[in-house]
């Protein structure tokens, strides 16, 4: 089954365990190449090669924000103050005084400014990085999720203007003929108003050049073999952003031409109509990967 991805996305996971809370942000939005950037706790800024990594392994094109939110379990941001290594300073500090004399004596914010004596919780930051890592994973796993929704959506909006392009195309096709025989009219009155004196062979050369210039059968079976193509395009299973929208520069070649051959004004409606539904599917595909 063809899996169409949009590169427009946003994927959200969080945990709770005993290791802290862990929050993880994907925004995803178009861009002709992958470009990612992080937003990760100092601690923690360590993964982003492999979060490069394993972002790299998953997704060809689309400009990325992630983020990470982490709280440290409540053990890890408590204050203890370390009893022991206080009296030790204490008693150092009496020992001082006895030889320098009173009036020196330390204040407890001298104290608890002195290295170790203020004591943090710790977590396990090896199981943190793990434990982040993995929830990240289920982060891109529902990004991917929603990437593939969201494109199977525009695929089929995009095959909506395929289906809608051919009856165009058709109705072109059908028309030509008596366009041309109008066209063939419209030039012998112009002649006839004139009183131009044009032997038969002339004015069938000129007929004949009038055809030609006026004649866009290949620019129609253009249309249907494009047409074909981009659908078939759309089964493949990988990613197709970047033909898409070279076939839509195909598709909008050949309209552009029937609109400067057009003969008719319905014919000029009709290549008009085929440049709308061209635009509307190029719109939709700069959002696919």
């Amino acid at each position: 089954m063809p899996a169409i991805r949009s590169m427009t996305a946003f994927a959200r996971c969080s945990d709770e365990t005993e290791l802290g809370n862990f929050t993880w942000e994907i925004r995803a939005v178009n861009h002709r190449y992958l470009e990612l950037h992080f937003r990760l706790p100092d601690s923690l800024r360590d993964l982003e090669p492999k979060l490069r990594e394993a972002l790299k392994a998953n997704f060809g094109r689309g400009k990325m924000e992630v983020a990470l939110r982490y709280q440290a379990p409540e053990k890890a941001q408590s204050l203890e103050v370390d009893e022991e290594l206080v009296r030790q300073i204490n008693h150092a500090a009496d020992q001082i005084h006895a030889i320098i004399g009173p009036g020196n004596a330390l204040s407890s914010l001298e104290i608890l400014n002195m290295p170790g004596v203020m004591k943090t919780g710790s977590v396990d930051g090896k199981a943190v990085q793990k434990q982040a890592l993995d929830l990240f994973d289920n982060a891109i796993q529902q990004l991917k999720d929603t990437r593939q929704r969201e494109g199977e959506e525009l695929g089929k909006l995009i095959q909506q203007r395929l289906d809608a392009i051919k009856p165009i195309v058709a109705q072109v096709r059908k028309q030509m003929p008596q366009a041309l025989a109008q066209q063939k009219q419209n030039l012998q009155d112009k002649l006839n108003e004139l009183s131009a004196q044009l032997d038969n062979d002339r004015l069938e050369q000129e007929i004949v050049l009038l055809a030609q210039k006026a004649d866009v059968a290949e620019e129609l079976d253009r249309l249907d073999t494009h047409v074909q193509e981009v659908a078939r395009i759309l089964t493949q299973n990988e990613p197709i952003g970047r033909r898409l929208d070279f076939m839509m520069q195909e598709l909008n070649r050949e309209a552009n031409t029937l609109s400067s051959k057009s003969l008719t004004t319905d014919i000029t409606k009709a290549a008009v109509d085929l440049k709308v539904l061209i635009e509307q599917m190029r719109e939709q595909i700069q959002n696919i990967e």
